[in-house]
């Protein structure tokens, strides 16, 4: 028998809402509440609220909490200053991803990690298993918080109704700690998975609802909607964040993912990296290239991508774009093909012409 689908703390406001809920990563979550045409252009146009609440949280501290993580992932986390986060991937001998992460340092000897939510226990327990003689504490934290993404131009301002932080002073990829809506120990940071401007906000399990529904009663006059994962997918896409298990996995890297920026040969030291480093120097096998459609067909996971009669890659990602008004997506396409002009993809027997992008359709 399969396991039983986990429900994050938000569960009850979704049935409310009258979210539509589906399995996600072994989570009964929204995919969407009111279409995902619709809440997607609220995060582009006005706000939206998502619940990430299946996400996982870590905490790494001890006396050698950085040295530990510079040799576990593949940024440099001893430079990270306290109050900041830094995206970073961790990475098998081989160079395939382990997972991609989000650490926030909280002190020089504390961090806090946002992991995937499928991959959560498997990153636990990889930096358990990695810890050797070093002196610190991994600590599982996800069944302590809920998790939420307020994203679009107008999270500022409702955000601010709900909170006293000075929130105009947390940079992009900064964070502060504090009290929203009555809740307090809530990580508000700035980052987000959306390609538009907003926080993810870490709060206490108990509170997430009373977080919630504060957040939507005083947003909702300035156009904030609930949006599912339906709309997450969308509009990550649009701006070209990869998806574990999609454009990163235990099979693409991090330089085949066009993340090489993650990834700082100047450490002496850290898992992968020599793998990575001839992937850098001679170049990946295969690539993750971006690309639109026009047409009207979406091109699906695992559809066949060729040059002329050959195939020469696989679809990985695949939604229609509202912003874009046609369907774009992502493949993996062997070297040598990546910037070929006459790439096309089957769709259940049709060939249909690919347009390469090398930059976001948002930015």
């Amino acid at each position: 028998m399969s396991e039983p689908l986990q429900r994050t703390p938000l569960y009850d406001l979704h049935v409310e809402l009258g979210a539509r809920l589906v399995p996600f990563a072994g989570w009964e979550m929204p995919v969407q509440y009111s279409g995902i045409i619709e809440e997607h252009l609220a995060v582009r146009r006005a706000a939206g609220l998502f619940d990430v609440s299946h996400m996982g949280e870590v905490r790494v501290r001890g006396r050698d909490a950085a040295a530990f993580l510079d040799r576990v992932m593949t940024n440099e986390m001893s430079t990270l200053k306290p109050g900041a986060a830094r995206y970073t991937l961790m990475c098998q001998p081989d160079g395939g991803c382990v997972d991609d992460l989000i650490v926030y340092r909280f002190s020089e000897n504390e961090f806090f990690i946002c992991l995937n939510a499928s991959n959560a226990a498997k990153d636990i327990q990889w930096l358990r298993d990695h810890v050797g003689t070093a002196k610190v504490e991994i600590i599982d934290e996800c069944k302590l918080w809920a998790q939420l993404a307020l994203q679009g131009p107008l999270a500022e301002k409702i955000l601010s109704l709900v909170t006293t932080l000075p929130l105009a002073s947390i940079k992009r990829f900064g964070f502060l700690v504090g009290e929203i809506a009555g809740a307090s120990g809530c990580v508000v940071s700035r980052t987000g998975y959306t390609g538009s401007a907003g926080f993810e906000i870490y709060l206490p399990a108990a509170s997430g609802i009373q977080v919630e529904r504060a957040l939507l009663t005083s947003g909702k006059a300035h156009g904030l909607i609930p949006v599912g994962l339906g709309a997450r997918d969308s509009l990550r896409l649009e701006a070209n964040y990869p998806l574990y298990g999609h454009e990163i996995s235990e099979r693409i890297s991090p330089i085949q993912a066009g993340l090489g920026w993650t990834v700082k040969f100047n450490k002496e030291q850290f898992i992968g990296r020599e793998a990575l480093r001839r992937q850098a120097e001679g170049g990946p096998t295969s690539s993750v290239v971006l690309f639109s459609l026009n047409d009207r067909r979406i091109a699906r996971q695992g559809a066949t991508v060729y040059a002329g009669e050959t195939p020469v890659g696989e679809v990985l990602s695949g939604t229609f774009s509202p912003t874009m008004n046609k369907p774009i997506g992502t493949a993996l396409v062997a070297a040598g093909y990546v910037n070929s002009e006459q790439l096309t993809v089957d769709i259940r027997g049709t060939r249909l012409p690919l347009t390469i992008s090398v930059t976001p359709f948002v930015k």
